[in-house]
């Protein structure tokens, strides 16, 4: 692997420019106030959200002009149920963010099966079936990632495909993956794909024009990423993780996207990127790397600057975000209408974030849900986010004798208990380890929950 790593230089040779593309619509407000369109949580105006200015890249294989932002549908909004029974998908929200995003150029909508507890599917075809299928790309997967007996037999995939059909409204994939490969190894893509037959129905289905592209994600054993790609198979396109920590300094199951991105773009295979914020961390730096970015560009978010990053190389075909908040698509709307490339000395400035980045406490938890549901109901990347806000915060005290102690004790305390619900709490954990296994970044939870749970008990009775 280290034969093919890219420099930095070289990293920066495969910027692009990209093209900005037109498209019209109308401006569709979201499910509150439509004056406060353009207007952030705070009340600070977020500047034009242009609807013409989208950064488009083509596919070399289809010719599919696809928008550089890509809608992730992993996280929809969610609203309690008429009954009080529990939650369910607020279908009006996600009609209006799909609305948006349409009306301002995005047209590449990211699915699975297993997406906001197996409800993403049926939401998302709802809401785009309200459009012209031309105006939109679908993208879904096979998750049989996931150990369920009966989804890993020939039947049972080609149920699942079937009924993600069913449920996004379509007669045909623009882009199926296979989801995760490489998190069980070389074992468990014999058992996924071969030993049932699956793979050769995928290529049937796309040589019969229900798929037109056919890919898969990774995370996990390198050695099922080089195995793919030494098949004769042409791979359409490949989903991999990429942002500026992952570049060269890939922690857990993930592998570094320098080496990733190099060896797809030798064969010319698109890139869609999966966690440009590595899981929210990006969007939230500390002071001092706040004010290392703010010196260079006043105006940008933190969140602006890593989908700036994962969406310069030329090979990538969209950037993926999974966007709750209308403030949010609007403001990615922004920074890819149209995209402006990650410069030489931005690049340095990135490089310096991530190293002060490494040497923190953060836990790398992606809140990307793998581990859930807990059997014992915790809530295990609720309490991960919120342990890592404080210390992105600095609010993780480190003695008593700290000279913002008192402060950090307070903020730690209170917004554990505001954020997790105290039964969701570490301290429930009784490390059964059956989330481990399941954890894309290879995080040994339990140890994490001790830790954290220590630090709670220990600000509890004041003997840090």
């Amino acid at each position: 692997m280290s034969n093919n790593n890219i420099d930095r230089r070289n990293f920066l040779k495969v910027l692009s420019t990209g093209t900005a593309a037109a498209s019209t619509g109308l401006l569709y407000g979201c499910g509150g106030d439509p004056k406060r369109q353009g207007v952030s949580q705070t009340g600070s105006y977020l500047g034009e959200v242009p609807t013409d200015k989208m950064t488009y890249r083509t596919n070399p294989h289809t010719g599919d002009k696809v928008s550089l932002l890509g809608y992730g549908c992993m996280r929809w909004p969610l609203r309690q149920k008429a009954d009080g029974s529990g939650e369910e998908i607020d279908q009006e929200a996600v009609n209006a963010l799909v609305d948006y995003a349409i009306a301002h150029g995005v047209n590449y909508f990211d699915v699975a099966p297993v997406y906001v507890r197996g409800l993403s599917e049926q939401a998302t075809g709802l809401a785009l079936s309200r459009h012209s299928r031309d105006k939109y790309f679908i993208a879904t997967k096979l998750s049989t990632h996931r150990p369920v007996p009966e989804w890993r037999t020939l039947e049972g995939s080609k149920g699942l495909f079937e009924q993600s059909l069913k449920n996004l409204r379509v007669d045909y994939i623009d882009y199926y993956l296979i989801h995760g490969v490489g998190l069980g190894g070389m074992d468990d893509l014999r058992k996924r794909l071969y030993d049932n037959g699956v793979l050769d129905f995928l290529l049937k289905e796309r040589k019969a024009g229900r798929i037109r592209n056919l890919g898969w994600s990774f995370h996990g054993d390198v050695k099922v990423f080089d195995y793919l790609l030494s098949l004769d198979i042409p791979w359409d396109f490949v989903q991999i993780q990429l942002n500026y920590v992952d570049w060269k300094n890939a922690s857990g199951w993930n592998v570094n996207a320098e080496y990733l991105y190099g060896e797809l773009e030798k064969r010319n295979i698109p890139v869609v990127i999966m966690e440009p914020l590595l899981g929210g961390r990006l969007s939230r730096l500390n002071a001092l790397s706040l004010a290392k970015l703010k010196q260079m560009r006043p105006d940008d978010s933190p969140a602006s600057w890593a989908f700036r990053y994962a969406g310069s190389p030329k090979g990538v075909l969209t950037v993926l975000s999974g966007m709750v908040y209308m403030e949010h698509l609007q403001e990615n709307i922004r920074t890819f209408s149209p995209l402006e490339p990650i410069t030489e000395q931005e690049n340095k400035a990135l490089e310096e974030v991530t190293e002060r980045m490494l040497h923190s406490d953060f836990v790398p938890c992606t809140e990307c849900q793998y581990c859930m549901p807990c059997p014992y109901g915790l809530d295990i990347p609720g309490t991960f986010a919120h342990y890592n806000r404080c210390v992105n915060d600095e609010l993780v005290a480190k003695s008593s004798q700290d000279a913002n102690y008192r402060e950090a004790r307070r903020a730690f305390l209170v917004g554990y208990d505001r954020k997790v619900p105290k039964l969701r709490q570490a301290g429930h954990c009784i490390g059964c380890d059956k989330c481990v296994p399941k954890c894309p970044q290879g995080i040994k939870i339990p140890e994490q929950m001790r830790k954290i749970d220590q630090y709670v008990e220990q600000l509890k009775q004041e003997t840090l």
